[in-house]
């Protein structure tokens, strides 16, 4: 018997809503800054795969969520593919070499560095109850790209938007290989023991319509075609972050089995304009849950009533932030598990 959000992903509109939050294993709890203060830097956590298990269940044994996502990063496929990675202090992410002067074909791959990932997946699969969904993720190919393309990420990923227009067939080929490793890594993670997966597209919004269709929906039908040939039932959640008015295109063309809507788009514009019976997750503004108060628990049943004709995952329109009060949380917990159906 699947659990409430597997269900509600293979489309069952349950009056109790299943609920995640994206980023729920990280730094606003406690015990995950025990751990990272014991173990050393953000990659010395994910590749450790005992590590990695242990902060993916601490949100699960705290709040008792609907769904486990493993604690990793997108940038561990650039990593695999042969770019150095770094996670600077105080300034984020580093790739090298950048693959704006770097050709693709001189990097040299690192598949062990995926295994360690599965490894993490099936440890934390062998510690769940049958009721909480394990979910992978990977970054959309898009969102990879930019990153690969400047070595870090941007406001309006300028470099990578610019060399997809000089040389379109050049950046083909990087998202094909891109979307090739994607595949990979997501169907390891599924034989795993992940029992759904999400693809993060978190620079989406900054691409015109056509590039769009190009750079996001097209690769990621592809993934989800592959992935539904080789893992079919398992369910893939699609989140391009900032698409807009997108997102009914996306929700159409990708044959994505969810649909993740970010912050700024009204829930009762996407539950009226995305396909009848879609299931969609989200989208409680994360800054909303930092501030608490009155205004939380208003748009938190906002947010539920306007998805009450679909299945509906309730989540975050991004990742929690890491100042985020705890009893926040569990205020926002209390609201959605107390929410029925008119």
């Amino acid at each position: 018997m699947p659990g409430p959000l597997l269900e509600t992903l293979f489309g069952s509109n349950l009056a109790r809503r299943p609920v995640w939050l994206m980023r729920q294993a990280g730094r606003y709890l406690p015990e995950y800054r025990a751990l990272r203060a014991e173990k050393g830097g953000f990659l010395d956590l994910v590749y450790d795969s005992e590590a990695a298990a242990e902060i993916t269940l601490q949100p699960v044994r705290r709040f008792g969520f609907d769904g486990a996502i493993l604690f990793s990063d997108i940038l561990i496929v650039p990593h695999a593919m042969g770019q150095t990675l770094e996670f600077l202090v105080g300034e984020g992410p580093r790739l090298s070499p950048q693959l704006l002067d770097t050709a693709l074909e001189t990097l040299v791959a690192v598949p062990e560095r995926l295994a360690i990932i599965y490894d993490t997946v099936a440890r934390v699969r062998a510690a769940l109850g049958p009721e909480t969904t394990l979910l992978g993720f990977a970054g959309s190919p898009w969102t990879v790209a930019t990153y690969m393309v400047a070595g870090e990420g941007s406001r309006d990923q300028h470099e990578t938007r610019a060399l997809a227009y000089r040389d379109p067939a050049a950046f083909q080929a990087i998202i094909d290989a891109i979307s090739t490793v994607t595949v990979e890594y997501l169907c390891g993670q599924i034989a795993a023991g992940a029992e759904a997966v999400q693809l993060f597209d978190s620079w989406s919004g900054s691409l015109a319509p056509q590039e769009f269709e190009r750079w996001v929906i097209a690769p990621t039908a592809r993934i989800v075609a592959e992935l539904a040939a080789r893992h079919p039932g398992v369910p893939v959640i699609g989140f391009p972050k900032g698409a807009g008015e997108k997102l009914a295109a996306y929700a159409r063309e990708t044959g994505v089995g969810a649909v993740g809507v970010d912050e700024t788009i009204d829930p009762l514009w996407a539950a009226k304009t995305l396909p009848d019976g879609l299931p969609v997750q989200g989208n409680l503004d994360p800054l909303l849950l930092l501030a608490g108060g009155d205004r939380l628990e208003e748009r938190t049943r906002a947010v539920l009533d306007a998805f009450a004709g679909r299945p509906h995952v309730f989540n975050l329109g991004h990742g929690i932030g890491q100042f985020t009060p705890i009893d926040h949380v569990e205020r926002l917990l209390a609201i959605v598990r107390e929410w029925r159906p008119a």
